[in-house]
């Protein structure tokens, strides 16, 4: 397959003609795609297609699968300077590295981080992802640049702290949230979005009022919840609650609310986040690398709630992060009752694409191949050794799939990636660039680790 058709996304229209599409119901043969603009014009049989639009030639996309782009419902992208620090390290490294690393980021490293951090994303199938906020002081202007120029739709969150010190008080946090949800209110590819690191972070007051504004403005508010055991119980002896009963108390607890995490679940709460309405990013890989638990998805599934797959900035790549979704939830759960399916890998599919976008709040606009949805979407080479014979596919992109498959990757009708690599900028100089600046910025932060580097670690091990 040639890349000189589709380099024509977003100039005209174009009938794409792939081997199978992949629509909520499964892979279907037979049939097509008319990317009008930013979105999808149609999607149906090509015969029908082609009868409805005989202007168009239709583009042939043999040995493909044509998808939406996988949705990444939670991640920190001004974190990528970091990555492999938190290796090996016990629960809320966020005290001891992130914050630390995100502060020390002007705005030239906020901007280099994050553009990284996108480069990765769509590298990995990535159409959009959910940004939960930096703590660099340069804020979210440069997060903000860096998705546009990388391609990357992102929902963009601000962070409105103000029991921490982040802003000085309810009034001043409440100023900035209106002015970032008004700043990109519009904007094709940044959502705006409200933040608060965790429950505790934010007075009642601004736990309320954010989740107003959210709801009126039609965005999410990210807050990491019932995540770790510590957390859980700090609140439990300030409030006499758990973070997310906290949340319900004061009236933050609604369809505006993406919960980040949330693994530290009671029946009770998985209740509540039913009947509330409230979204969940499902994280599995942070869970097997940093967390104290697994979120009981599937018990989230069955009881309706909302919920998409998050990669908390860990590894970029879509295919795994449903693999260890399924997995995850097969050793948690599975195993110890019998249940060789484990939501099948339709589940997973569902949760990476069309649930994650409903989730980060943009479900009426990404996630699927639809007929007045963004064309964001991914073409997936299906001529590899690791599919042939192909019998069951759902299971097989869930099991067997990787990012070296990903032939193509648009975002909003444009062509973004081709073969792994940018068509419209340099990524080579990018990762020059990104590399000293992360290397300057780890060494100045004020981070502390429980471990040192692998390497040494195994030296002073050894030594013992």
């Amino acid at each position: 397959m040639h890349r000189t058709a589709l380099d024509r996304l977003g100039t005209e229209p174009l009938l794409l003609a792939p081997d199978l599409l992949l629509l909520p119901g499964g892979p279907v043969r037979g049939h097509g795609a008319v990317v009008d603009g930013t979105g999808f014009g149609a999607v149906g049989p090509l015969p029908a297609l082609s009868r409805d639009r005989p202007d168009l030639e239709p583009v042939p996309l043999p040995g493909h699968l044509l998808m939406p782009g996988f949705v990444d419902a939670h991640h920190h992208l001004t974190q990528s300077f970091g990555s492999s620090l938190a290796y090996g390290e016990p629960s809320e490294i966020f005290r001891r590295v992130w914050e630390p690393l995100e502060r020390s980021l002007d705005e030239e490293d906020a901007y280099l981080a994050a553009k990284l951090a996108a480069l990765r994303s769509l590298r990995g199938g990535f159409t959009a992802v959910a940004e939960a906020g930096t703590r660099s002081p340069a804020g979210a202007d440069p997060v903000a640049d860096a998705a546009r120029e990388a391609g990357l739709r992102v929902v963009l969150g601000s962070v409105a702290n103000d029991a921490d010190g982040t802003h000085d008080g309810p009034g001043a946090a409440l100023d900035a949230a209106e002015k970032h949800l008004a700043r990109y209110a519009g904007d094709a590819l940044v959502h705006p979005s409200l933040a608060i690191s965790i429950p505790e972070a934010a007075t009642e007051r601004t736990l309320r009022d954010t989740a107003r504004l959210a709801r009126e403005a039609g965005a999410v508010v990210q807050i990491h919840v019932n995540e770790h055991l510590a957390a859980v119980e700090r609140s439990l002896l300030r409030h006499g609650a758990r973070p997310l009963e906290h949340l319900d108390r004061v009236g933050a607890l609604g369809p505006q609310l993406l919960a980040a995490h949330a693994t530290l679940l009671t029946p009770a709460e998985i209740a509540l986040l039913r009947d509330r309405g409230a979204a969940v990013s499902y994280n599995p890989v942070a869970s097997a690398w940093k967390g104290n638990a697994v979120l009981p998805a599937l018990a989230l599934d069955q009881a309706g709630v909302r919920f998409g797959l998050g990669t908390d900035g860990t590894r970029a790549d879509a295919f795994r992060l449903a693999d260890a979704a399924e997995t995850a939830q097969r050793l948690t759960h599975g195993l110890a009752v019998g249940d060789s399916s484990c939501g099948g890998g339709w589940t997973w599919l569902e949760r990476a694409t069309r649930g994650g976008a409903d989730a980060i709040g943009l479900g009426g606009l990404t996630g699927e191949i639809a007929e007045g949805r963004a064309a964001d979407f991914l073409l997936v080479d299906l001529e590899v050794p690791e599919l042939a014979p192909s019998w069951d596919l759902p299971w097989e992109l869930v099991r067997t799939a990787d990012r070296d498959q990903i032939t193509a990757v648009a975002v909003g009708g444009r062509l973004r990636l081709w073969r792994g690599r940018p068509v419209d900028w340099d990524d080579r100089a990018l990762l020059e660039r990104a590399a000293a600046a992360g290397r300057a910025a780890v060494e100045r932060a004020p981070i502390t680790r429980a471990h040192p580097v692998s390497t040494e670690h195994r030296a002073r091990g050894a030594a013992r």
